[in-house]
């Protein structure tokens, strides 16, 4: 649903997916997306991790799957994205994820779109990945500060979307979330002021310590707190 999204969940999937290309394409990119976009078409397999910028008139060839981590803003939105897949007489397969509260945009894609859905089972022998996540973010606080904006950005765009009668951000358990996110701990934002969150277990260690990876990233980092001592 963001560029913030798209930028931490492109570099988690580089590292945690080895032996294949991925690749990442969001409307903040400008100069570098037609470039992106060349190499993705030429590539004999990947993932490329995007927002709605290449929900519609983009034709890749061959792609098999179109994940919706997150549903549309737009009901007109859900029928561009899956029309990625299965184009000129080509096979493709769409899936939209969903918590069980959102369950009735399955009815409303269906009026509003006449797009009949399927219930795809869950897989059963999935990999819990976010211990390897969070210990990234404790590493290098480049993926720290991606996961935290990643995770505002997220919140501020479902509290905008246009079924808020279907997605209400009242109704969002914020702390499977940040769980999902693999935060360190919850960030300041307004939408959470005054919440309490037992089911969030932030990590004992001083988000402050964690330093950038990249040392001149870092080396400016220390300059500021020093300033700000």
């Amino acid at each position: 649903s963001t560029c913030a999204c798209v930028e931490y969940y492109g570099k988690a999937l580089e590292a945690l997916i080895k032996q294949v290309k991925i690749m990442s394409i969001h409307g903040k990119m400008k100069h570098k997306r037609n470039k992106i976009f060349t190499e993705f078409r030429k590539l004999p397999g990947g993932i490329l991790v995007c927002t709605d910028v290449m929900a519609r008139g983009i034709d890749i060839p061959e792609v098999h799957w179109v994940l919706q981590y997150d549903p549309p803003s737009s009901a007109s939105a859900f029928v561009h994205r899956c029309g990625r897949t299965a184009r000129i007489g080509n096979v493709g397969s769409a899936l939209v994820f969903l918590l069980p509260m959102e369950e009735s945009y399955i009815n409303f894609l269906s009026i509003n779109q006449k797009c009949p859905m399927q219930e795809m089972k869950p897989q059963t022998n999935v990999s819990d990945l976010l211990p390897k996540l969070k210990s990234m973010a404790l590493a290098d606080r480049a993926v720290f500060e991606k996961g935290m904006k990643a995770f505002v950005s997220y919140v501020q765009a479902y509290a905008k979307h246009e079924c808020n009668l279907i997605f209400r951000i009242k109704d969002l358990d914020f702390a499977s979330l940040a769980k999902g996110f693999a935060l360190l701990k919850m960030p300041k934002m307004p939408e959470l002021r005054g919440k309490c969150f037992a089911d969030f277990t932030p990590v004992t260690v001083n988000t402050d310590s964690i330093s950038f990876k990249d040392k001149n990233r870092e080396k400016q980092r220390q300059k500021q707190l020093e300033q700000q001592r």
